[in-house]
């Protein structure tokens, strides 16, 4: 079964060209967990399934050497600082969420040994395989697929890094990451936008709207440019009022080793802000989440904030539909626990994704953050 379910999810494949794009990309099944997610403690009970499986694999993946991370992630070198940096902060993070995941277990609930600090999660992940109960063996079989896949995308970036720069980790404390709102906290961001009048962007507001979320826009220069010339500036930020924009380049290519990345980031920031002067917030998302490793100093100097993500939720990818991006980024949101999640505007999916998510998630103790609650220091 769990070979049946791992190959199913490797069918998913994207290798775009301009990106750092995973080989396979995870996508899980969570009309397989058999329980609803209707209050925060099934919300906690979902978070420790998810927290656990991930990190018996993330453990599993330590026993790999060189030879076997090339085979396996496809890459031509391997940066082990990176990536041994990545997997600690990697256990870090699960046992901090998994310590507020099981304050409040019931006697004999599933998914919840005892952890009291970081050494005793990592043992109780390592000795984690299934749980008792056989209601969960088939979410169990496909969550296990999914993580493994999931771990590759990140080991990927991770090996990589910083040699080609991602949203994997930061240059620095002046960075967002997208792991800095609270627990059970998620901010919506949307990138790449916007698009011709009546276009996705455009529905993608409207649906925000109707579901009474915040989010924050990523703008790339040229689109907004070419958007100007079809709506009148006091309409378009009429349509963008209570939601933030920001900058995203004027193009939509790597800032890392472009010569007028400079002028690409003041050039969109400025128009983002003459357009857009009540929503727009001092923050800047590289494309790909490639940047400078010492472009500190420009930021800085120019007050604006790099924003990354956590959550990445694939909807660009033409290998997964809708259905399976709402189902990962649930799973990703449980796994997590908080952050920031990714998707794009210029893509349709997030209209259906986003939804969906949201009546999952409904009573589930989550609160979707307004997006200045996000700004930088």
């Amino acid at each position: 079964m769990r070979k049946l379910v791992f190959f199913i999810l490797l069918a998913a494949v994207a290798t775009p060209t301009f990106a750092v794009g995973p080989s396979a990309v995870a996508a899980p099944d969570r009309s397989l967990w058999p329980d609803p997610i209707d209050n925060a403690a099934s919300f906690d009970r979902a978070s420790r399934a998810e927290i656990l499986t991930f990190g018996h694999e993330l453990a599993a993946s330590e026993s790999l050497d060189q030879a076997q991370l090339l085979d396996l992630l496809k890459v031509k070198e391997v940066d082990r600082v990176s990536v041994d940096a990545i997997r600690a902060k990697y256990w870090s993070r699960l046992a901090s969420g998994y310590a507020l995941a099981s304050a409040h277990c019931a006697p004999a609930e599933p998914f919840c040994p005892a952890a009291k600090d970081e050494a005793a999660f990592r043992a109780a992940a390592i000795a984690f395989k299934g749980p008792a109960d056989n209601r969960y063996d088939a979410w169990y079989a496909n969550a296990t697929a999914f993580h493994h896949v999931y771990l590759d995308e990140l080991l990927r970036l991770a090996a990589l890094f910083p040699r080609i720069s991602s949203e994997v980790d930061t240059f620095s404390a002046a960075e967002l990451s997208g792991n800095e709102p609270a627990d059970r906290h998620f901010l919506l961001t949307f990138d790449d936008g916007p698009t011709r009048a009546g276009g996705n962007t455009d529905k993608t507001l409207d649906m925000l709207s109707q579901n009474h979320l915040k989010a924050t826009f990523f703008m790339l220069g040229g689109n907004l440019e070419a958007r100007l010339k079809q709506t009148p500036t006091a309409s378009l930020a009429q349509a963008y009022a209570g939601v933030c924009v920001a900058a995203h380049g004027w193009e939509h290519k790597s800032h890392s080793a472009w010569p007028e990345w400079q002028d690409s980031v003041t050039h969109t920031s400025a128009l983002v802000k003459d357009t857009f002067p009540s929503s727009y917030v001092p923050l800047f998302r590289p494309p790909y989440g490639q940047r400078k490793s010492d472009s500190a100093t420009f930021f800085a100097e120019q007050h604006i904030t790099v924003a990354l993500w956590n959550i990445d939720s694939q909807d660009w990818n033409n290998k997964v539909d809708a259905d399976q991006v709402k189902q990962r980024v649930l799973a990703l949101m449980l796994l997590w626990r908080h952050g920031v999640i990714l998707f794009h505007d210029i893509h349709a999916k997030a209209q259906v994704a986003v939804p969906w998510i949201i009546q999952q998630s409904r009573t589930s103790g989550i609160t979707w953050m307004d997006c200045r609650g996000w700004t930088g220091p």
